[in-house]
């Protein structure tokens, strides 16, 4: 029965997160470019410098600096590490192309997403921000859409509290701590009812159950904080260390990218038939850009609508740089120290072993050292994740309750108590489940997209044709 459940699970994901999907939410990136005259080019220097320069006497929560961390703590996890790795040995190196493609049209749509966010949100007298999807759904397209506001906030709280902000996380950072202290599993425990588990299991599940509850306790304030200090770190150290790698190894560059722009149209004569065509490489290279980035999911504009500011465009093209960060530079990293060291083409790796492996022969320094530096990267990659996935979900539980404190302080406390479980989940239906929840928020968010376009273009051409980015 289990198995056939699981079977119709895959099938229904399967469905979700087919071509149809990937062809909306990329058609809606071409056309909010088209519609911005390619503001992800022409603008991106003004959005690097604002990302760093908060607003002053902007009306919000946190600093839009703050924003987008609390954005970044949630996209920036293990499918930069894993999730890349995946996609290049399904989809061979094309993959990486078409992961930047989908980025690129990403970051328009990042924009859109931030812009109505702020413009549509509400800021009561206590300065608390009600923000994301749903309000730009229901205050943007009318009254009479609040239903699909309401489906919207209810896949939200599934994603959140079912699979991606605790269980797939959580899981991630005890295999990476496990496959560390004790990759063979000698050192074990017996938990009645539930089974035998590393110690190593045990101890990191404990350890980040208090760290995670520690933080959420103290609100948007406080993952604001520990995600402005903890992000910016990590992605720099992650950063530096495949910097380091790449030019160790810089006569590989020239025909790394050769191959993989030959294997983005043209994938059996790189690999020799052993991936799929020139579609799998788009399809797996595309889902990556969506899954590690976001855009279009419509989680990242919740986490937006809390910055201090009174520009919408601003934020809008603070929450872009977010697209750029997490895909166009450390996905891309990822992606090309796999295929200058021939990572991908091992057999028998598979996942972060493929991550791993590229570290431990890439980089200029014991294999023991690059196996520690990346576990590190994972588990604060993947703790920020929850930290931040919990925001989202909070926010949406919020629209859905009509703002009920009481039932979202109830819910904080089952959100740490699915963190302590997760590393004990082996399930694989809940994964599926995750999944397919996280394809279906993206449905109600990109209807309001493509009808809010004309909204997005208004408000960007009005913000400069009046200089307002001089002032």
């Amino acid at each position: 029965m289990w198995s056939t459940i699981n079977q119709l699970l895959k099938n229904i994901d399967d469905f979700v997160w087919g071509v149809p999907l990937m062809v909306i939410i990329l058609s809606g990136g071409i056309l909010l470019t088209a519609r911005t005259h390619f503001l992800q080019i022409r603008r991106l220097p003004l959005a690097l410098k604002w990302m760093i320069k908060n607003e002053e006497g902007g009306k919000g929560e946190v600093s839009s600096f703050g924003a987008l961390c609390t954005a970044l703590s949630a996209t920036i996890g293990t499918g930069n590490i894993i999730g890349v790795a995946t996609a290049v040995c399904a989809g061979g190196p094309g993959a990486i192309f078409w992961m930047i493609v989908a980025a690129f049209f990403g970051m328009a749509t990042k924009y859109a997403e931030g812009l109505l966010a702020v413009k549509y949100r509400i800021v009561d007298h206590d300065n608390h921000v009600l923000g994301g999807p749903f309000y730009y759904i229901e205050r943007g397209m009318g009254h009479r859409f609040r239903w699909l506001a309401k489906l919207f906030a209810f896949f939200g709280v599934c994603v959140g509290l079912f699979g991606i902000g605790t269980f797939t996380q959580v899981n991630g950072i005890a295999s990476a701590i496990n496959s560390f202290f004790d990759p063979e599993s000698t050192f074990c425990v017996t938990i009645p009812k539930i089974g035998t588990y590393s110690w190593s299991v045990v101890i990191a599940s404990l350890i980040l159950t208090f760290f995670v509850a520690l933080v959420l306790i103290g609100g948007i304030q406080r993952i604001s904080k520990v995600a402005q200090i903890i992000v910016p770190f990590m992605a720099v150290i992650y950063i530096l260390f495949s910097l380091l790698l790449i030019l160790c190894n810089i006569s590989k560059i020239p025909a790394a990218f050769s191959t993989i722009i030959q294997s983005a149209f043209d994938p059996m004569a790189i690999t020799g038939g052993v991936v799929g065509s020139m579609i799998v490489a788009m399809q797996k290279g595309i889902a990556r850009g969506i899954f590690s980035n976001e855009a279009g999911l419509g989680s990242a504009p919740i986490a937006a609508a809390a910055a201090q500011t009174n520009e919408p465009v601003r934020q809008g093209l603070v929450s872009m740089t977010g697209t750029f960060i997490d895909t166009i530079i450390i996905c891309t990293m990822t992606g090309l120290s796999i295929v200058i060291t021939g990572a991908w083409q091992v057999s028998g790796l598979e996942g972060v072993e493929v991550t791993t492996y590229a570290f431990q022969n890439g980089l200029p320094i014991p294999p023991t050292v690059s196996s520690f530096i990346l576990m590190i990267c994972l588990v604060f990659f993947a703790f920020t994740t929850i930290l931040g996935w919990d925001y989202y979900s909070e926010r949406c539980l919020e629209y859905l309750t009509n703002g009920s404190q009481k039932l979202i302080k109830r819910y904080r406390w089952i959100y740490i108590l699915a963190v302590f479980i997760g590393p004990y989940m082996t399930v694989s239906a809940v994964w599926t489940i995750a999944d397919i929840f996280n394809g279906l928020m993206a449905l109600p968010n990109m209807i309001a997209l493509f009808a809010l376009n004309g909204i997005v273009a208004k408000e960007t051409k009005r913000f400069f044709s009046e200089k307002r980015h001089l002032k």
